[in-house]
Protein backbone atom coordinates (compact mmCIF):
# COMPACT_ATOMS: atom_id res chain seq x y z
CA UNK A 1 0.00 0.00 0.00
CA UNK A 2 1.42 3.36 -1.07
CA UNK A 3 1.44 6.47 1.09
CA UNK A 4 -0.67 9.58 0.54
CA UNK A 5 0.89 12.53 -1.26
CA UNK A 6 0.79 14.55 1.99
CA UNK A 7 2.77 11.86 3.82
CA UNK A 8 5.30 11.70 1.01
CA UNK A 9 5.79 15.50 1.05
CA UNK A 10 6.36 15.40 4.81
CA UNK A 11 8.94 12.65 4.24
CA UNK A 12 10.64 14.71 1.54
CA UNK A 13 10.87 17.92 3.60
CA UNK A 14 11.92 16.14 6.79
CA UNK A 15 14.49 14.11 4.88
CA UNK A 16 15.94 17.14 3.10
CA UNK A 17 16.39 19.09 6.35
CA UNK A 18 17.77 16.09 8.23
CA UNK A 19 20.23 15.30 5.44
CA UNK A 20 21.46 18.89 5.17
CA UNK A 21 21.73 19.17 8.97
CA UNK A 22 23.72 15.94 9.21
CA UNK A 23 26.03 16.81 6.33
CA UNK A 24 26.71 20.23 7.84
CA UNK A 25 27.47 18.68 11.23
CA UNK A 26 30.00 16.26 9.72
CA UNK A 27 31.61 19.09 7.72
CA UNK A 28 31.84 21.38 10.78
CA UNK A 29 33.25 18.53 12.88
CA UNK A 30 36.04 18.21 10.31
CA UNK A 31 36.78 14.56 11.10
CA UNK A 32 35.65 13.20 7.74
CA UNK A 33 32.51 13.53 5.66
CA UNK A 34 30.60 11.46 3.15
CA UNK A 35 32.70 10.18 0.27
CA UNK A 36 30.93 12.21 -2.42
CA UNK A 37 31.52 15.44 -0.49
CA UNK A 38 35.13 14.38 0.02
CA UNK A 39 35.60 13.83 -3.71
CA UNK A 40 34.37 17.38 -4.40
CA UNK A 41 36.80 18.79 -1.82
CA UNK A 42 39.73 16.93 -3.37
CA UNK A 43 38.74 18.00 -6.89
CA UNK A 44 38.61 21.57 -5.59
CA UNK A 45 42.15 21.27 -4.24
CA UNK A 46 43.32 19.92 -7.59
CA UNK A 47 41.49 22.19 -10.03
CA UNK A 48 40.74 25.33 -8.02
CA UNK A 49 37.11 25.25 -9.15
CA UNK A 50 34.74 26.40 -6.38
CA UNK A 51 33.40 23.68 -4.13
CA UNK A 52 29.81 24.79 -4.71
CA UNK A 53 30.19 24.52 -8.48
CA UNK A 54 31.79 21.08 -8.19
CA UNK A 55 28.99 19.81 -5.94
CA UNK A 56 26.42 21.09 -8.40
CA UNK A 57 28.23 19.55 -11.38
CA UNK A 58 28.57 16.21 -9.58
CA UNK A 59 24.84 16.33 -8.86
CA UNK A 60 24.02 16.98 -12.53
CA UNK A 61 26.28 14.09 -13.58
CA UNK A 62 24.49 11.85 -11.08
CA UNK A 63 21.13 12.96 -12.47
CA UNK A 64 22.24 12.09 -16.01
CA UNK A 65 23.53 8.72 -14.79
CA UNK A 66 20.13 7.98 -13.31
CA UNK A 67 18.46 8.51 -16.67
CA UNK A 68 20.81 5.90 -18.14
CA UNK A 69 20.16 3.44 -15.30
CA UNK A 70 16.36 3.60 -15.66
CA UNK A 71 16.65 3.12 -19.45
CA UNK A 72 14.41 6.02 -20.47
CA UNK A 73 14.11 9.80 -20.27
CA UNK A 74 12.20 11.06 -17.22
CA UNK A 75 12.29 14.86 -17.38
CA UNK A 76 10.41 15.36 -14.11
CA UNK A 77 12.91 13.18 -12.29
CA UNK A 78 15.92 14.88 -13.90
CA UNK A 79 14.93 18.51 -13.34
CA UNK A 80 13.59 17.74 -9.86
CA UNK A 81 16.93 16.28 -8.84
CA UNK A 82 18.85 19.26 -10.21
CA UNK A 83 16.53 21.57 -8.26
CA UNK A 84 17.04 19.48 -5.13
CA UNK A 85 20.82 19.94 -5.40
CA UNK A 86 20.41 23.72 -5.50
CA UNK A 87 18.23 23.86 -2.38
CA UNK A 88 20.28 21.26 -0.54
CA UNK A 89 23.47 23.30 -0.89
CA UNK A 90 21.78 26.39 0.56
CA UNK A 91 20.63 24.50 3.67
CA UNK A 92 24.07 22.93 4.17
CA UNK A 93 25.82 26.33 4.01
CA UNK A 94 23.40 27.81 6.54
CA UNK A 95 23.81 24.95 9.01
CA UNK A 96 27.63 24.91 8.66
CA UNK A 97 27.76 28.62 9.54
CA UNK A 98 25.54 28.00 12.56
CA UNK A 99 27.60 25.03 13.80
CA UNK A 100 30.82 27.03 13.42
CA UNK A 101 29.27 29.95 15.31
CA UNK A 102 28.61 27.72 18.34
CA UNK A 103 32.12 26.27 18.26
CA UNK A 104 31.68 22.80 16.78
CA UNK A 105 34.73 23.31 14.54
CA UNK A 106 36.95 24.17 17.53
CA UNK A 107 35.74 21.48 19.94
CA UNK A 108 38.19 18.83 21.25
CA UNK A 109 39.02 16.19 18.64
CA UNK A 110 37.09 13.38 20.34
CA UNK A 111 33.92 15.48 20.39
CA UNK A 112 34.41 16.48 16.75
CA UNK A 113 34.73 12.81 15.84
CA UNK A 114 31.56 11.94 17.75
CA UNK A 115 29.66 14.85 16.18
CA UNK A 116 30.91 13.99 12.68
CA UNK A 117 29.73 10.39 13.08
CA UNK A 118 26.40 11.63 14.49
CA UNK A 119 26.06 13.90 11.46
CA UNK A 120 26.60 10.94 9.14
CA UNK A 121 23.95 8.93 11.01
CA UNK A 122 21.52 11.86 10.73
CA UNK A 123 22.00 12.31 7.00
CA UNK A 124 21.43 8.56 6.56
CA UNK A 125 18.07 8.96 8.32
CA UNK A 126 17.28 11.85 5.98
CA UNK A 127 18.20 9.78 2.94
CA UNK A 128 15.92 6.99 4.14
CA UNK A 129 12.99 9.38 4.53
CA UNK A 130 13.10 11.05 1.14
CA UNK A 131 14.07 7.86 -0.69
CA UNK A 132 10.92 6.26 0.67
CA UNK A 133 8.82 9.35 -0.13
CA UNK A 134 10.29 9.30 -3.65
CA UNK A 135 8.96 12.64 -4.87
CA UNK A 136 12.36 14.12 -5.55
CA UNK A 137 15.75 13.53 -3.92
CA UNK A 138 19.44 14.22 -4.23
CA UNK A 139 20.44 12.54 -7.52
CA UNK A 140 23.17 10.52 -5.82
CA UNK A 141 20.65 9.06 -3.40
CA UNK A 142 18.35 8.29 -6.31
CA UNK A 143 21.27 6.39 -7.84
CA UNK A 144 21.51 4.16 -4.79
CA UNK A 145 17.72 3.77 -4.80
CA UNK A 146 17.77 2.65 -8.44
CA UNK A 147 20.71 0.31 -7.87
CA UNK A 148 18.99 -1.13 -4.80
CA UNK A 149 15.64 -1.94 -6.40
CA UNK A 150 16.46 -2.46 -10.08
CA UNK A 151 19.81 -4.20 -9.84
CA UNK A 152 20.52 -5.46 -6.29
CA UNK A 153 17.25 -7.06 -5.13
CA UNK A 154 16.55 -4.44 -2.43
CA UNK A 155 19.96 -4.65 -0.72
CA UNK A 156 20.61 -1.16 0.76
CA UNK A 157 24.13 -2.01 1.96
CA UNK A 158 25.30 -3.32 -1.41
CA UNK A 159 23.88 -0.30 -3.25
CA UNK A 160 25.69 2.10 -0.90
CA UNK A 161 29.02 0.28 -1.25
CA UNK A 162 28.74 0.23 -5.05
CA UNK A 163 27.88 3.92 -5.08
CA UNK A 164 31.02 4.70 -3.03
CA UNK A 165 33.41 3.45 -5.72
CA UNK A 166 33.35 6.47 -8.12
CA UNK A 167 34.07 9.18 -5.49
CA UNK A 168 36.80 7.08 -3.89
CA UNK A 169 38.42 6.66 -7.31
CA UNK A 170 38.15 10.40 -7.96
CA UNK A 171 39.77 11.23 -4.61
CA UNK A 172 42.52 8.74 -5.36
CA UNK A 173 43.20 10.29 -8.77
CA UNK A 174 43.27 13.80 -7.24
CA UNK A 175 45.93 12.64 -4.79
CA UNK A 176 48.62 12.23 -7.48
CA UNK A 177 48.82 15.87 -8.63
CA UNK A 178 48.22 17.35 -5.16
CA UNK A 179 49.94 14.86 -2.86
CA UNK A 180 47.08 15.11 -0.35
CA UNK A 181 43.64 13.74 0.39
CA UNK A 182 41.29 15.94 2.41
CA UNK A 183 37.89 15.38 4.07
CA UNK A 184 38.58 11.67 4.45
CA UNK A 185 39.13 10.65 8.06
CA UNK A 186 37.76 8.29 10.70
CA UNK A 187 34.20 9.51 10.21
CA UNK A 188 34.48 8.75 6.47
CA UNK A 189 35.37 5.16 7.33
CA UNK A 190 32.33 5.10 9.61
CA UNK A 191 30.26 6.35 6.66
CA UNK A 192 31.59 3.70 4.27
CA UNK A 193 30.96 0.87 6.72
CA UNK A 194 27.67 2.01 8.24
CA UNK A 195 25.68 4.07 5.71
CA UNK A 196 23.83 1.14 4.23
CA UNK A 197 23.08 -0.41 7.62
CA UNK A 198 21.81 2.89 9.06
CA UNK A 199 19.58 3.56 6.04
CA UNK A 200 18.15 0.04 6.21
CA UNK A 201 17.54 0.39 9.96
CA UNK A 202 15.90 3.79 9.41
CA UNK A 203 13.59 2.22 6.83
CA UNK A 204 12.49 -0.21 9.51
CA UNK A 205 12.38 1.92 12.66
CA UNK A 206 12.09 5.63 11.69
CA UNK A 207 8.48 6.26 10.66
CA UNK A 208 7.93 2.70 9.36
CA UNK A 209 4.51 3.71 8.01
CA UNK A 210 6.33 5.58 5.24
CA UNK A 211 6.84 2.84 2.66
CA UNK A 212 9.12 2.76 -0.37
CA UNK A 213 7.08 4.53 -3.04
CA UNK A 214 9.57 3.45 -5.70
CA UNK A 215 8.91 3.72 -9.40
CA UNK A 216 11.23 2.47 -12.09
CA UNK A 217 9.29 3.67 -15.13
CA UNK A 218 7.43 6.81 -16.00
CA UNK A 219 3.67 6.51 -16.35
CA UNK A 220 2.33 6.02 -19.87
CA UNK A 221 -1.13 6.59 -21.29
Amino acid sequence: MKNTLKERWIGLIAGLICNAFGNALSIAGNMGSGVWSASAVNLHNWTGISLGMLLFCIGVINAITNQILIHHWDGKRFFGEVLFVMFFGTFVQYFVRWFNSIGVNTAPIIWRLILSCLGIALFCVGISLYQRANIVMHPNDDTTNILRFMYLKGNATASQLLDFLPPLIVSGIAYFPTGRIDSINLATLFSIICNGFIIAASDRYIWPHLKHNFRAKAKTN
